[in-house]
């Protein structure tokens, strides 16, 4: 079995305007980087669905996705909140984008890919039940492990974050569910200032101050992330890869590199195999220097899929 890669050309058309970091030419950063690596022709290639509103109602609040439907333009730009817009496209973006988070987990569950990436847009993690903010419409990471629990009957998943920011959508929806592991890391105090108060047992979020590098974000994952995923023994594993804490990126003051990446992966796939039969999907959240964006991302995939 291969990795699927999974991503859909609607994905790139979500445009929130000029000078965005949030911008189309993300995705196909990531696609040339692959190709020029060699990696791209080893991956299994499939396009995304569209969601379904049962797989969203499980992690959103209906009216919110009413709201959301009903603001979708026909034309120009709407915003949700001062960071997060809607242009005639991006509803379909991120429909396909939670689409393809539940077409990898149903992939990965039923053995038809060792693993899945989705290089998808909008990101989600900020996206919280009934809000959108920081570039997230739907929490897609959060619909995949909604979709493992309650549609496949698994009875734990861990959710893996290393973006730069805390994915505070991600633990308002999963704070008081014991079925969901979340382990994080993310620049503290940065947007959105959340992640350090009234956390869980289960919610194992490690803030690291601005310039830290790889050897304070290893420490971390050493010190806190690996005790807690061996008590937890996730049946399967979500990442929300965000790839903005990289040394290049200017939208936030961590200090990684390729290397920190590969790193990490590895450890998610060395526990993986032992507790979830190396079941692992993976989605793209942040990452705004289009360079250190592919590299980052391509390092990520070599060792996903073992190549």
């Amino acid at each position: 079995m291969t990795t699927a890669f999974i991503t859909h050309p609607d994905c790139q058309l979500h445009d929130m305007g000029a000078m965005h970091p949030e911008c189309p030419q993300r995705l196909p950063a990531v696609q040339d980087q692959l190709i020029a690596s060699g990696l791209a022709d080893h991956l299994t290639h499939v396009e995304a669905p569209l969601v379904t509103r049962k797989q969203l109602e499980r992690v959103h609040e209906a009216f919110y996705l009413d709201t959301v439907e009903e603001l979708s333009p026909q034309r120009g730009i709407v915003h949700l909140d001062p960071d997060t817009a809607m242009c005639p496209a991006t509803l379909a973006a991120a429909k396909r984008a939670a689409g393809a988070a539940v077409l990898a987990t149903d992939m990965v569950i039923a053995g038809e890919a060792a693993s899945a990436y989705c290089n998808v847009r909008p990101p989600g993690h900020h996206a919280e039940r009934g809000r959108a903010m920081g570039f997230c419409i739907f929490n897609s990471v959060a619909v995949a492990a909604a979709h493992a629990l309650d549609h496949h009957g698994l009875e734990r998943v861990v959710i893996v974050d290393f973006d730069v920011h805390h994915g505070n959508g991600t633990e308002e929806i999963f704070r008081d569910d014991p079925r969901v592991l979340m382990v994080s890391t993310f620049q503290h105090p940065f947007y959105p200032y959340s992640g350090i108060e009234g956390r869980s047992e289960r919610m194992v979020n490690i803030p690291l101050a601005a310039y830290s590098g790889g050897a304070e974000f290893r420490a971390a994952v050493e010190q806190y992330w690996l005790p807690a995923l061996e008590a937890f023994k996730p049946q399967m594993f979500f990442v929300s890869a965000g790839f903005d804490a990289h040394r290049e990126d200017d939208m936030a003051s961590l200090r990684l590199v390729e290397a920190d990446y590969a790193w990490v992966t590895q450890q998610i796939k060395t526990l993986a195999a032992r507790f979830a039969q190396g079941r692992i999907v993976s989605l793209l959240e942040g990452g705004y220097n289009l360079h250190a964006l592919g590299r980052s991302a391509t390092a990520h995939l070599k060792v996903l899929s073992g190549l």
